[in-house]
């Protein structure tokens, strides 16, 4: 399965970083990624694979969720499929 990882937040150093030690941990492999800052504000989109990971999604989100609060960020992980149902025309 696949999800959509995003990230908001103020931008500060180690960002991309924390985020992707943080999903490597879970075993999570980042298929792509794209990241932008606007007026001081960092946004990151990432799609990644949930094959190898063995933790219960809402777990997982939840763990990603609190990771970015400690940080001053908002992570949310979304299913891709429910993802592309909601952003659909």
């Amino acid at each position: 399965m696949k999800a959509i990882v995003t990230v908001v937040g103020k931008d500060q150093v180690g960002i991309i970083a924390g985020v992707c030690n943080r999903l490597a941990q879970y075993n999570i492999n980042v298929l792509d990624i794209s990241q932008t800052v606007m007026e001081g504000y960092f946004t990151m989109m990432m799609v990644v694979d949930l094959a190898l990971c063995d933790t219960a999604f809402e777990t997982l989100g939840r763990n990603m969720k609190d990771y970015g609060e400690s940080r001053d960020l908002s992570i949310r992980v979304q299913r891709e499929d429910i993802f592309s149902a909601m952003h659909k025309l």
